[in-house]
């Protein structure tokens, strides 16, 4: 491997490695300063990692934070800030389980139409916030939050029985949606079952791969992320290229609540997660909006969820977990910017080298061109 690709290597992996750690040492130091011990806990998270059960638990959670992380990472490369990740995957859940629950058909075709039916909610609910911001220059930090509080109050209209919401004791739910449109998952007996919409999480990851790094449009995505102006002078439309990657965020976010939605609870109800779409963003952040750093990311955040309620049962806080969670947030913005700043500096001094070492064989040529000069004059 070349020096430059060792040092490209090297740049990517540290800023994660140095959030884990500064994360750790700082939970650590909340643990001593609460009196309890700062590693027996981390002990406890890693035994129950071992078990089978909470490994099933851990990859069917880590399925759902890995597309929700994907929807955040288009629109950060496209140097968009869609925040609205969480509200337009719990539309969309709600939109496919009223859909499940009233349309029935063969599962060939029921499957499909519920996918389809989550991406369209997705999109259309972002897009509005794209629309908005290429016509009227409207944040998309703002406009997006303000759709999240609207998508809880259209939810909360669904559920109405006068409506979609069929009522169960205290639990407000779309009804059960018809077996057609069940995922069957994998088996794993005793451990549970491991969704099956977790290889649509795998496929998302690879597609997102190939769009933005082996086509045209991926380039001029993060062309334009990267410089408006400059893409603009190269035929791509900001616009175009804004309102695009805001529906594409959307769309891959309505898909964030389809694993469990179609392999596990087959309605939507009071019980279905959220803030799924708030976690993608730190677990985008932590993967670096790389399809493998965000999967790494998002079976450590399913990792802190699922082991940490055993920690209940020693005396410890499972909120451990949250405080680390939002530990790592911090230390990765940090630590991304001091290894930006780090390897700017060392590119600048391995150019400057370059480019002394360039003027010392120029010289060195021009005093050999002199002497030849003055040995063919006599």
């Amino acid at each position: 491997m070349k020096k430059f690709d060792k040092e490209r290597v090297l740049l990517a992996v540290a800023g994660p490695v140095i959030a884990l750690a500064v994360a750790f040492a700082l939970t650590s130091v909340v643990l001593i300063a609460s009196g309890k011990n700062p590693v027996e806990p981390y002990t406890l998270m890693f035994e129950q990692a071992s078990f089978s059960d909470i490994q099933v638990l851990i990859i069917n959670q880590a399925s759902m934070y890995y597309i929700a992380a994907l929807a955040v990472a288009i629109g950060f490369r496209m140097n968009l800030f869609n925040i609205g990740v969480d509200g337009q995957y719990q539309l969309a859940a709600m939109m496919a389980a009223v859909v499940g629950a009233h349309v029935n058909l063969p599962a060939v075709l029921q499957i499909p139409l519920l996918l389809l039916t989550a991406v369209l909610t997705g999109a259309f609910w972002s897009g509005i916030a794209g629309v908005l911001k290429i016509t009227r220059g409207v944040s998309e930090v703002v406009a997006t939050i303000m759709l999240n509080a609207i998508a809880t109050s259209v939810i909360a209209y669904l559920w109405l029985p006068s409506v979609f919401g069929v009522k169960v004791g205290n639990n407000n739910t779309t009804g059960e949606m018809h077996k057609s449109g069940w995922v069957p998952g994998i088996d794993m007996g005793a451990a549970g079952e491991i969704y099956g919409l977790v290889f649509l999480a795998v496929l998302l990851g690879v597609v997102y791969w190939v769009v933005l790094n082996r086509t045209r449009f991926g380039f001029d995505l993060r062309a334009s992320g990267a410089s408006e102006s400059a893409a603009a002078a190269s035929g791509v439309d900001p616009k175009r290229m804004v309102l695009t990657a805001m529906l594409i965020s959307g769309g891959m976010a309505g898909l964030a609540g389809l694993p469990i939605l179609l392999g596990d609870t087959h309605t939507y109800s009071l019980n279905f997660p959220t803030g799924i779409g708030f976690l993608g963003i730190g677990i985008a952040l932590l993967g670096r909006n790389n399809p493998t750093g965000i999967a790494f990311a998002a079976l450590l955040w399913a990792w802190l969820d699922k082991a940490s309620p055993e920690l209940d049962f020693h005396n410890y806080d499972k909120e451990i977990a949250v405080i680390m969670q939002g530990l790592i947030v911090l230390a990765v913005v940090v630590s991304y910017e001091a290894v930006r700043e780090w390897g700017l500096r060392r590119q600048q001094r391995r150019v400057g080298a370059e480019l002394a070492a360039g003027l010392v064989l120029g010289a060195t040529d021009n005093t050999a061109q002199k002497a030849q000069k003055e040995v063919a004059g006599r």
